[in-house]
């Protein structure tokens, strides 16, 4: 079964050479580096600048990584960020890791995004200001990508 996804936002982000391992590829852990950047990118995108951890803030309950092939040095990754309907306090995020514009993906991941008051540091509601961009994404086209 399909899940509706929006691409909402693509960082890309320059391989260090210091991301590599001594197997001569790129750590498996620095996939989800490359991940948390496009979601940190997204989400200072999405919110306000003075709601932007002052207000909102956001974590992750769980975190995925499909590691499909191996990225070295040198090249940048395009991650493509997608997000899934969302729900009271929480929106799934979704992730597509391409090297140097290679249509075939090097690993894809997912997310679930928490939205949390940052005085309480407690799940919060998304604010209907930021629901509605959620649910609008703008420019972006709708994809339909299987589970």
């Amino acid at each position: 079964m399909a899940e509706a996804r929006r691409l909402a936002h693509v960082e890309r982000i320059p391989i260090r050479w210091g991301d590599m391992d001594a197997m001569g590829h790129v750590n498996n852990t620095v996939y989800f580096r490359y991940m948390e950047q496009a979601r940190i990118g997204w989400f200072e995108a999405l919110v306000p600048e003075a709601e932007a951890w002052q207000s909102t803030g956001i974590v992750i309950v769980n975190a995925s990584c499909n590691y499909k092939r191996p990225i070295s040095y040198p090249g940048t990754v395009d991650v493509r960020l997608h997000v899934g309907a969302p729900g009271g306090t929480s929106v799934a995020t979704f992730y597509e890791l391409r090297v140097d514009k290679d249509p075939v993906p090097y690993a894809d991941g997912a997310a679930v995004v928490v939205f949390v008051n940052m005085k309480t540091q407690k799940p919060a509601r998304i604010p209907d200001g930021i629901r509605v961009r959620l649910l609008e994404a703008k420019n972006l086209k709708l994809e339909v990508l299987p589970k």
